[in-house]
């Protein structure tokens, strides 16, 4: 992998009940639902987070606000691919909380059942897991809390798989990376995190604004206007607080090439 000039990133040197998905609103055609996910060249990618087994979804990056809404995870990305959703954020808080993969078995049984392009986060800290992962159906793989406490593995999964299958995860809170399945705080801010992996050879970014998690308050439009200021070719993820189609379309506006949803959907916002 070909780092670009000036990297200072080094190995080791940063320190309710259950329920279907609501059906889309009537009088909306199929073709202008195909447009609300697409938005041209962005793409909508559903979220489907688990805890126990369970699709869950958390407020403001908090487990003890939890809200179940299937108890079948498999079914629900089934439902999703009938949609015609073509991707699928795949997210094991367990695992993100545990440091370790918990839920492989339900990504087996969803890459089994679907032909969902999958991209699967949390509890990843090894080459031997990451194997695991892709082996059982990834696609693609979310470098969160590992990217902030052990840089050169990230750098070397870059290296060795490259970055169209690492995605690096960055989570911001109060202007710092948050780690640990959002439970803490590193004590790095996001520009400096995101400029290093950049130069070091990370494109495709994830960010999530942890605040806006599950609140549906819109999401973080000036904090991914300042991401893309500073760092203008990379491709970035959309995450939190998406409520509606016109959400999407800032996103694409500003130039993010995916958004990731999760409450909208599953409330029947979108």
């Amino acid at each position: 992998m070909r780092r670009r000039p000036g990297s200072t990133l080094a190995r080791g040197s940063i320190s309710p009940g259950t329920a279907k998905l609501p059906a889309p609103s009537a009088g909306h055609s199929y073709a202008k639902r195909v447009i609300c996910r697409t938005f041209a060249a962005m793409i909508t990618i559903p979220a489907i987070d688990i805890i126990d087994g369970e699709v869950v979804r958390l407020t403001g990056g908090d487990y003890a606000q939890q809200t179940t809404y299937s108890s079948d995870p498999v079914e629900t990305a089934r439902e999703f691919e009938s949609r015609g959703y073509t991707h699928l954020h795949l997210v094991d808080l367990d695992g993100a909380k545990a440091s370790r993969v918990v839920n492989l078995d339900v990504l087996e049984r969803i890459a089994a059942a679907t032909a969902l392009h999958i991209d699967f986060g949390g509890g990843v800290k090894d080459t031997e897991q990451l194997r695991r992962v892709l082996d059982a159906g990834a696609k693609q793989v979310t470098a969160g809390s590992i990217a902030v406490k052990a840089p050169g593995t990230v750098l070397g999964w870059l290296d060795e798989f490259g970055p169209e299958v690492i995605i690096l995860g960055m989570d911001v809170k109060d202007a710092r990376v948050a780690v640990h399945g959002w439970q803490e705080k590193s004590a790095l801010d996001w520009p400096k995190f995101l400029d290093d992996y950049h130069r070091a050879g990370a494109r495709r970014v994830i960010c999530t604004d942890v605040s806006r998690d599950g609140m549906m308050s819109g999401p973080a439009l000036e904090l991914y206007r300042d991401i893309l200021e500073q760092e203008p070719d990379i491709e970035l993820v959309a995450s939190g607080g998406i409520r509606d189609a016109a959400d999407l379309a800032a996103c694409q506006e500003i130039g993010c090439v995916a958004a990731i949803v999760g409450k909208a959907l599953y409330e029947g916002r979108l």
